[in-house]
């Protein structure tokens, strides 16, 4: 089906904007606070022989720590811009990076045909989709798993709305990096809590594991906290 064209502008917009600068981007922060905790909560389910791949890569900050555990990672982004930014952060080409929709079904398994199956790692990806592809979203994670992949999802729930509204309501207003999210068109946490385990179910996938979690941002709140949005994270199989 493909994204909205006003969809796939936006995140153009927002990566084309956005600088090389690590933590540039309100959700770049480091893999200790990311990819680290989450493929520990990954990995007794997986196959580490396979591949895995990053939807949703944005810059690779989390492809590049995945691809120290995977034999080969590869990063995924709708946007050709973020590509760059990936690529361009990766001269050593630790991971592989190409532009995909992942509400293209065709191009989604035309992928799962080159790679076999796969380990996927998904964060905050279904939540801010225009609701009408998220189906296809879950959908996507499914094929790339096949038979032997496994997942790791994690999605902001509604409470984040609730931070994020603190965040805006300083004197300053909201604070640089959450401002351009907001300029861009782009609507976080716009999910609710039933609908991620709803359509990860209907895709056909199994939940193996589950629990409440924080994805930590790169921006604070007014008083110097840190940003940390509420979030549900998933292990997922299919079948």
């Amino acid at each position: 089906m493909g994204v909205s064209q006003q969809y796939r502008e936006a995140w153009e917009g927002y990566w084309a904007a956005t600088s090389h600068e690590p933590g540039e981007a309100i959700w770049d922060s480091g893999p200790d606070l990311s990819a680290v905790p989450h493929s520990r909560l990954l990995l007794p389910h997986a196959d580490a022989t396979l591949p895995v791949v990053d939807l949703g890569c944005g810059n690779g900050t989390q492809t590049r720590y995945l691809a120290s555990l995977f034999p080969r990672a590869l990063g995924v982004d709708l946007s050709e811009a973020a590509i760059e930014h990936a690529r361009k952060a990766d001269p050593g080409e630790t991971a592989a990076y190409e532009r995909l929709d992942l509400t293209d079904a065709d191009a989604v398994r035309a992928l799962h045909e080159r790679i076999g199956d796969t380990n996927v790692y998904m964060r905050a990806v279904i939540h801010q989709s225009d609701p009408e592809a998220r189906p296809a979203v879950a959908a996507a994670v499914a094929t790339l798993l096949g038979a032997r992949g496994r997942a790791f999802v994690a999605e902001l729930t509604p409470a984040s709305k609730d931070v994020l509204q603190r965040a805006a309501q300083g004197p300053d207003g909201p604070g640089p990096k959450l401002r351009r999210v907001f300029a861009h068109g782009l609507k976080p946490a716009s999910a609710t809590d039933e609908e991620v385990p709803q359509l990860l179910a209907a895709a056909g996938l199994t939940v193996l594991d589950s629990g409440d979690t924080v994805l930590p941002q790169t921006e604070h709140l007014p008083d110097g906290t840190r940003i940390d949005l509420p979030a549900r994270w998933f292990v997922l199989a299919t079948g």
